[in-house]
């Protein structure tokens, strides 16, 4: 356990779809769209991930909200909706989003490796996720089958409320026994990650070529062409960096010199 009473990196707690795995954090983005379309309602990519990394029956709350979603709305159905429609959709959303999580579950590369590295240092590994906790449980076995077996991964279940929130993140700091906050990074690749992560206290990293941001599988983003792919990179680490990141990197292999470098500024003092 790490010793609390030094001013060193303590615990990472890391976000789950399109940061350890599902490159491109395609399922829920693709279950939403299918619950939506089910209503003759289509939903873009965009739209869609627009507040990706909030529980998800506060996304769809997010969704109907859109000027454009809203419009089709109404015309389909002659008023706003209400919240019982939205408690409808989410019904919906549940068991088609169990029956495909797993075939978006691969662990992305690196992150196997990056881990076993932050352990040989003490550090602790945390996790937390939009998703219900039964649907965290099949990833995390999964994830387990793979090499990816954090300390302690939280829900909005658990809590009582999601992100921006902070409470994942309090809850994982007190069943993890480390402290300060500010001795702790949470790395995600959602705006709503790195706002659970500055509202805990903590430094952030936003993850941009696996993730949200980019929203696009392993072998789609491999057939881009170069100049496409850093013009993507960069409109992503732009959006993180107005959220506040403190740091942003392409995928959880590359972030090793960056925590070395938080653990610096912290052993020096620095807060987030």
């Amino acid at each position: 356990m790490p010793d609390a009473t030094k001013k060193s990196l303590q615990a990472i707690i890391f976000d789950w779809a399109g940061t350890t795995v599902d490159h491109g954090s395609l399922a829920p983005v693709r279950t939403l769209q299918r619950v939506f379309a089910q209503r003759d309602i289509p939903v873009s990519d965009d739209v869609a991930r627009r507040d990706m990394g909030l529980a998800k029956i506060d996304h769809i709350r997010k969704l109907l909200a859109e000027p454009e979603v809203l419009s089709i709305w109404k015309d389909l159905y002659g008023r706003n909706p209400r919240e019982a429609d939205v408690e409808d959709l989410y019904a919906d959303f549940i068991p088609l989003q169990m029956s495909c999580l797993l075939d978006y579950s691969k662990l992305i590369d690196g992150v196997a490796d990056t881990v076993k590295q932050l352990r040989a240092r003490n550090i602790r590994i945390g996790g937390t996720t939009g998703y219900t906790r039964p649907m965290l449980e099949q990833l995390l076995t999964s994830a387990a089958a793979q090499g990816y077996r954090p300390d302690q991964s939280l829900c909005p279940d658990d809590v009582g409320a999601g992100r921006p929130h902070p409470y994942m993140c309090y809850r994982l700091a007190i069943d993890l026994r480390v402290y300060p906050m500010s001795a702790c990074v949470k790395i995600g690749d959602t705006q709503s990650d790195i706002a659970e992560g500055l509202n805990a206290g903590m430094w952030t990293i936003g993850i941009t070529r696996t993730g949200n941001m980019v929203g696009l599988s392993e072998s789609d983003w491999l057939a881009l062409p170069s100049a496409e792919q850093a013009r993507i990179l960069a409109r992503a680490k732009a959006l993180l960096q107005s959220s506040g990141a403190h740091y942003v990197a392409a995928s959880v292999a590359e972030c090793l010199p960056i925590l070395y470098e938080i653990e610096g500024r912290i052993e020096r003092g620095e807060r987030p």
